[in-house]
């Protein structure tokens, strides 16, 4: 091998230890806060659901960027990409329960309802003393519950809910997360 083969060689190694500038820790530009009231149905209709769109309480930025993927596939339309992203913010950050309550939300969305109020429980087991993140879940519950035609276990959830206090104040402004008012 010549010098010259030597000398590229050094250049592309030393080029792959260079690095990228960074960037700014990604944020959600999402409201912080948005209620989620239970949804009276009607037998036979589909389900209207108000989600909460809570910007993920994690200072990973992947885990960011992912949850912002998911809410713009999600505004596109495209459901499945939306999940996949979210799962794969899990597989980085499994203990995080806002995580847990985005992909019950989707589910509750797609109308998988038992697994809507898996994922709930899931994100209630890690959601700690976060009294506000639990009475979301509950109302994801109730609305899975009314979707399923379980009256008694919606009740049940929506007190549940409302043992945990009001969401947010009146005067926040309402816009859901998967698109829905």
């Amino acid at each position: 091998m010549n010098r010259y083969g030597l000398v590229f060689i050094s250049v592309l190694l030393l080029g792959g230890c260079a690095t990228a500038p960074t960037q700014a820790p990604a944020t959600s530009a999402l409201p912080d806060t948005v209620p989620q009231e239970p949804v009276p149905l009607v037998p036979g209709e589909g389900v209207i659901v108000v989600p909460e769109p809570e910007p993920v309480k994690s200072g990973n930025p992947a885990v960011v960027a992912l949850l912002d993927r998911a809410r713009s596939d999600t505004g596109a339309g495209n459901r499945g990409a939306a999940g996949a992203s979210l799962e794969r913010g899990l597989r980085i950050e499994p203990r995080n329960a806002w995580l847990w309550h985005e992909l019950a939300q989707l589910r509750l969305a797609s109308g998988q309802y038992a697994q809507a109020v898996s994922l709930a429980r899931k994100s209630i087991s890690f959601a700690g003393g976060d009294r506000r993140l639990q009475a979301l879940n509950w109302r994801v519950i109730g609305n899975a519950r009314v979707a399923q035609g379980d009256s008694a276990g919606a009740e049940q959830a929506f007190k549940l809910a409302a043992e945990f206090g009001p969401v947010v104040p009146a005067e926040q402004p309402a816009a859901g997360l998967f698109g829905n008012p």
